[in-house]
């Protein structure tokens, strides 16, 4: 992933130049989270049960991971759980919202 900064951490001058590559950071972060809500919908047309859209062992095997990434990049693994706990679940729903209308046609 190319991400859209200009100015590395280090090199910044002043706090606009902080905020301004913070705000480049966070458009790339949440083109990607769009994209990967994209792959979620996707997955909805090979999932044959209600289920396998919650995928619950995957589930908790995801988690472990973002946790286990966390704490590589120096991060709180609680605070990455909670937010793709929160955003997983999200999109759980929103696929099997998805699931359901294409077992309706």
């Amino acid at each position: 992933m190319k991400y859209n900064n200009h100015i590395e951490p280090e090199n910044c001058t002043s706090m606009d130049d902080i905020r301004a590559e913070i705000d480049n950071m966070d458009k790339d972060i949440i083109a990607i989270l769009g994209k990967r809500f994209k792959y979620v919908e996707a997955a909805a047309k090979f999932k044959t049960s209600k289920t396998s859209v919650r995928a619950p062992e995957r589930f908790k095997l995801m988690l472990e991971k973002r946790r286990d990434w966390a704490v590589k990049e120096g991060l709180s693994p609680d605070v990455i759980e909670k937010m793709y706990s929160d955003l997983v679940n999200h999109f759980i729903q929103q696929e099997m919202n998805r699931w359901q209308s294409l077992k309706e046609e």
